[in-house]
């Protein structure tokens, strides 16, 4: 007989999460086919197996990416029973809160096929009190001191009668920048809200999933290309920045995300874009675990479909996350002019933790820290000002040197979800939702460990969680057959 050789390397063991009853289980993280995968077994449910990187070379270039975390200035939990089980924050979490998020509702005006918030249905839903707004964003300053930024979400925030009363209390806070999560359907009927919304200074996160009418009806229900036209046009007639929000699904729309970049770049309301790879929590369509779309495949499309404008290598790792989950580019842009700031300073210079060996310019490297952030918000003066920094000494063109106007974003976020859920990456979690009893949790682990259904229940008294035997009571929060049976490929 001959010995053969496994098809795979493999890289480490963590830990995740079975995607249908929850339970805390080991995983392996392998490398086949240059590309990175996590597999894991349940011992009632059998083995999964999810793609969590297309590339495996930039998957291991980015760990020289991986900053120092910061300790918060205040926790909320104790170490019980282990990540993810005691979010948050705890002490064995290693970052603090770059953004904070407030789910203001779980009511909204769509009832999108995808939406991992799984929005719009329920009859049982409902919405925060200022009083509860007010402690929730106390909670966050107590962690933070001055906090980076406040996205306000839902549901859909819009439908919330208190909405700009919230974003009023906010402004009353050491915050310094709110965000408003929304699917444009208000925005494009009400120019005095938007009107308002710039008064007090908020920017916009805009559902902008792409420009066909299949893809809405596919990821949104319906057609929604005029209302995001209208609504984008009223920001730019009141100041409003606003960064396009596209969810991205294999075999729906990856096509088209050459389209939304140029449409972006184009319309003098957008100073970034957000691409997203589809979060399988919640309500999604059917999909293959092996075959999702990752950061990675995201940046190798921009490049493909934008080649004139960008390559693979303006795109880095963002040191304050796990680097892994999140990667930016910043470029100047001036008409049909496009110019990514990597071409004029070399961010890898500057935020190498790992392999430098040299002491970058402290200067820059506070700069870019800052800028490769998830608390950065495209159209923010702290954005200029951190560019005008790392760029200090370069010659500019003339036409490119109004950084206020000219900074354009791009940001490829790949959330984890019940698949490819890796304590590793969790652990170091920078963006966090804020609960209404005064908890920050990771946004994924708030996704996919439960939490979310926990929290709707307590609001609501109504229970969405059937008992898994033998299993912690966060585990036991929920069994979500509706999905996982169907979605997930178990392996035999």
């Amino acid at each position: 007989m001959i010995k053969v050789d496994r098809d795979e390397v493999f890289v480490e063991l963590t830990r995740s999460i079975c995607p249908v009853c929850k339970a805390v289980i080991d995983a392996q993280v392998n490398v086949r086919d240059d590309r990175v995968y996590l597999r894991k077994r349940c011992r009632e449910h059998g083995e999964f197996e999810a793609l969590v990187y297309g590339d495996a070379r930039m998957y291991f270039d980015s760990v020289r990416f991986n900053r120092p975390g910061t300790i918060p200035l205040q926790l909320q939990t104790e170490v019980v029973d282990g990540c993810p089980l005691d979010c948050g924050l705890c002490p064995e979490h290693k970052q603090h809160a770059c953004l904070g998020i407030i789910e203001v509702n779980t009511h909204c005006n769509l009832d999108c096929p995808i939406c991992f918030a799984d929005s719009g249905h329920q009859p049982d839903g409902y919405s925060l009190s200022l009083e509860q707004v007010d402690r929730m964003l106390d909670v966050f300053v107590a962690s933070e001191g001055e906090a980076e930024v406040v996205m306000l979400s839902g549901g859909e925030p819009t439908v919330h009668p208190q909405i700009i009363e919230i974003v009023e209390l906010c402004r009353t806070k050491p915050i310094r920048t709110v965000t408003l999560n929304t699917n444009g359907i208000r925005l494009a009927t009400d120019p005095a809200f938007v009107r308002r919304l710039a008064e007090l200074r908020v920017s916009v996160y805009l559902q902008f999933d792409g420009l066909r009418e299949r893809t809405h009806r596919k990821i949104r229900g319906r057609d929604l290309r005029e209302h995001k036209r209208r609504a984008l046009d009223n920001c730019a007639a009141a100041g409003v920045a606003v960064t396009l929000a596209a969810a991205l699904e294999r075999g729906m729309n990856e096509d088209e995300v050459g389209d939304i970049v140029r449409f972006g770049v184009g319309h003098p309301a957008v100073r970034a874009i957000a691409f997203q790879p589809v979060t399988h929590s919640g309500r999604h369509l059917e999909f293959d675990p092996l075959t999702r779309l990752t950061n990675s495949d995201v940046i190798h499309l921009i490049a493909e479909q934008v080649p004139e404008w960008f390559r693979s290598d303006d795109f880095f790792p963002v040191p304050c996350c796990f680097p892994t989950c999140r990667s930016i580019s910043y470029c100047l842009v001036d008409g049909g002019e496009v110019l990514p700031i990597s071409r004029l300073v070399n961010p890898e210079d500057h935020l190498d933790y790992v392999t430098n060996r040299v002491m970058p310019d402290m200067r820059v490297r506070t700069a870019l820290e800052r800028l490769y952030s998830a608390s950065a918000v495209p159209g923010t003066p702290q954005i200029a000002e951190q560019l005008e920094c790392a760029t200090c000494g370069i010659d500019i063109p003339a036409a490119l040197r109004d950084l206020a106007q000219k900074a354009f974003m791009i940001i490829i976020q790949d959330f984890q979800d019940p698949y490819t859920l890796n304590v590793k990456q969790l652990m170091k979690c920078c963006v966090e939702e804020i609960t209404p009893d005064g908890r920050l949790i990771p946004f994924c682990a708030y996704n996919s460990v439960g939490y979310r259904e926990q929290v709707r229940e307590r609001m609501t008294g109504v229970g969405v969680a059937t008992v898994v035997p033998n299993a912690t009571p966060l585990q036991a929060m929920l069994e979500t057959t509706r999905h996982g049976s169907r979605s997930a490929r178990r392996l035999r």
